[in-house]
């Protein structure tokens, strides 16, 4: 097993308490960081895999949790630029209480586009929370070599 040592991020300010153990402050300042609910944790970057092979490149997006609908695959001036947004909202009314829960996520990535990609012929599939993407490469005419003849 193998112990990683915490490391606090730099710029925030921690409650210290003299009528509380060490332990419990860290639990409190863990919760309370300025950065618990904001829009960083709502957007995120995807993991991505890139593989290029004689015929295409293959670009593999981990988007888990978002459905077909809620992703975007666009090409504009040589770039690939894939966009995700993701809305949930849940609502459950019982005698006594309400409940309203809402989960909200979103991402962009762009990739620059080499020039021999034929951007007419892109294949996008969703599947099992993993997009993948086909970039078939343009196929160039083999130039032939030149043959120097001598002159007799």
């Amino acid at each position: 097993m193998t112990l990683v040592k915490f490391k606090r991020p730099a710029g925030i300010n921690y409650v210290q308490s003299p009528f509380f153990p060490a332990n419990v402050n860290e639990i409190f300042n863990n919760f309370f960081t300025p950065n618990w609910n904001t829009e960083e944790r709502a957007n995120f970057v995807p993991a991505t895999n890139i593989v290029e092979n004689e015929k295409d490149f293959r670009i593999e997006l981990s988007a888990p949790g978002f459905n077909k609908a809620d992703i975007k695959v666009e090409v504009e001036n040589d770039t690939l630029v894939i966009k995700g947004e993701h809305k949930e909202e849940k609502n459950e009314t019982k005698e006594n209480y309400t409940r309203k829960e809402f989960n909200y996520g979103s991402f962009t990535r762009s990739f620059t586009l080499p020039e021999n990609i034929n951007t007419e012929a892109l294949e996008a599939k969703y599947e099992n929370g993993i997009l993948n993407i086909v970039l078939p490469k343009r196929m160039e005419e083999k130039v032939k070599a030149v043959k120097e003849v001598k002159v007799v």
